[in-house]
């Protein structure tokens, strides 16, 4: 070969490396990308394709898993009022009263300060499109909470109403859903996982280019009631039971949302430019009897299955595509936007975190990450009686090992598993390691006495007002059926404002 053509080589070479992506090159701390957040409601870590479900196809979320930071073991609580409150406070859900999904036990303290607040004072607009459930009087609504734009529906659900629970709009149904939008309600149409992501693209189109953006994409589904487009549960019918093909149908629909959601991030040239985040908010429920990964229990379990959740972070360019198995968790979250979006948080804030920064791991994933200790618990004792439920349903999770209780009527029952080792949490290892049990109940106690004083929802009885019914009957026209009176606490009364 000629000296000129080795120097041509070379050259082309360098070229090569230098049209890479610098991977890692610049920190990501102040970085200040757009964020979407998508949080889906029910489906479990064995609900995708790319963890190795076999029936279910979720190609474009296997995308964002091909090319974002995969956290391997990642946790979020049983069930969705308790993961979405850690979520935005980078604090355990009872450190702000969350207990519960209902009973006006899932209204987040007004004295917590959340991600979106955190967000949009580092500059960011700020926006919510889906499920809330962390408060509906208008004093807990998003809106009021850091949120710019507001597109909701109400209670746990479309259409959920419960004894002792406001409740969403009357009659409310997962085909064109009336929905809460910046305080009035709007008639929507089609099925409400594309209305949620068709909202969010058009005021991510509104507000591009301006400043950085926030966008909580939060579908109620695959919550039951299971209902999805008919081409939808055309792709399962015959494979698995009517039910699973319907929760099958609804993450495909999710699915097909985010790819397109994702191409319009292209489109924009906002694809380097945007950190997009996956995850569900508890463990599995209407898949489990097809794929759980292995693992032990589902959604309202303190054990693996109920916790263990996706957790992908895409960012071209800036976060290299690869697991990470370091212990993570929901109330990691905060702290970790915060910093990537260059957030000040106060000193007492920072303090009171739960959660710490995950931006290390995201920038190399081999990283060190000092052991942590993780508590699980499911909460919705029956109002009042917090105290006698501490071994009710809770968890302690190191790094190494995973102690349990599932008891059900509050009476101490640890068993501990090596999760390294056994995954799927069948050999109980509590008589053979005891000291390892001690170290983690007497953690374990210490946590429980510094939540109890926070549980500042335990003595509500009821709504006082029904704030989504009776503005729809504002708008709308309407009044209380007699079932709606007959679900309701007879001490409670609607205020008639309507």
């Amino acid at each position: 070969m000629t000296t000129r053509a080795l120097w041509f080589e070379a050259w082309a070479a360098v070229l090569a490396l230098v049209s890479l992506p610098a991977w890692g090159a610049e920190s990501l701390a102040g970085s200040r990308p757009n964020i979407i957040f998508i949080l889906t409601d029910d489906q479990g870590y064995g609900d995708l394709s790319c963890h190795g479900n076999p029936i279910l196809r979720t190609p474009h979320l296997d995308r964002l898993h091909a090319e974002g930071r995969r956290f391997t073991d990642f946790h979020v609580s049983p069930t969705c009022s308790p993961t979405r409150c850690a979520l935005m406070t980078g604090r355990h859900e009872f450190k702000s009263g969350v207990t519960h999904t209902i009973l006006e036990r899932e209204r987040m303290s007004l004295k917590a300060t959340t991600l979106a607040q955190v967000l949009k004072a580092a500059g960011y607009t700020t926006g919510i499109f889906g499920k809330w459930h962390l408060g509906d009087e208008p004093a807990y609504w998003p809106d009021k909470r850091g949120f710019d734009e507001m597109f909701i529906h109400g209670s746990g659900g479309i259409g959920q109403t419960y004894p002792g629970s406001c409740g969403d709009a009357p009659n409310n149904r997962y085909f064109d859903p009336v929905l809460l939008h910046n305080g009035r309600f709007v008639r929507t149409q089609g099925y409400c996982t594309d209305v949620f992501f068709r909202q969010a693209i058009a005021w991510i189109e509104s507000v591009k280019g301006t400043k950085p953006f926030f966008a909580f994409i939060t579908p109620n589904a695959p919550h039951a009631p299971l209902d999805c487009p008919p081409e939808y549960e055309r792709l399962y019918a015959g494979r698995v039971p009517t039910n699973t093909a319907r929760f099958f149908g609804m993450i495909a629909n999710i699915d097909d949302n985010v790819g397109r959601l994702l191409d319009r991030l292209t489109a924009w040239g906002l694809k380097d430019r945007t950190l997009v985040i996956f995850m569900n908010d508890n463990g599995g429920t209407a898949g489990l009897k097809v794929f759980n990964a292995g693992m032990r229990g589902g959604k309202g379990t303190p054990y693996l299955g109920g916790t263990r959740a996706a957790s992908f972070w895409r960012w071209p360019g800036r976060i290299r595509p690869g697991d990470a198995g370091q212990l993570a968790a929901h109330v990691d979250v905060l702290p970790t936007l915060a910093e990537i979006a260059g957030a000040k948080l106060a000193p007492d804030l920072a303090a009171k975190l739960d959660g710490r920064s995950l931006v290390p791991v995201l920038q190399d994933p081999s990283a060190p990450w000092p052991e942590r200790l993780l508590f699980t618990h499911l909460g919705r004792w029956p109002t009042g009686t917090a105290a006698a439920s501490k071994y009710r349903q809770c968890s302690v999770r190191h790094g190494r090992y995973h102690m349990v209780c599932a008891s059900r009527d509050g009476s101490k029952q640890w068993e501990l598993y090596d999760v390294k080792a056994d995954p799927g949490e069948q050999r109980d290892l509590a008589t053979e390691l005891p000291a390892v049990v001690q170290e983690l109940e007497s953690a374990y106690d210490a946590w429980w006495a510094s939540v109890l004083p926070c549980l500042e929802n335990e003595d509500v009885r009821g709504p006082r007002i029904n704030p989504f019914k009776e503005l729809y009957w504002k708008q709308f026209g309407g009044e209380p059926t007699p079932e709606l009176l007959r679900q309701m606490d007879p001490e409670l009364k609607f205020t008639k404002r309507w």
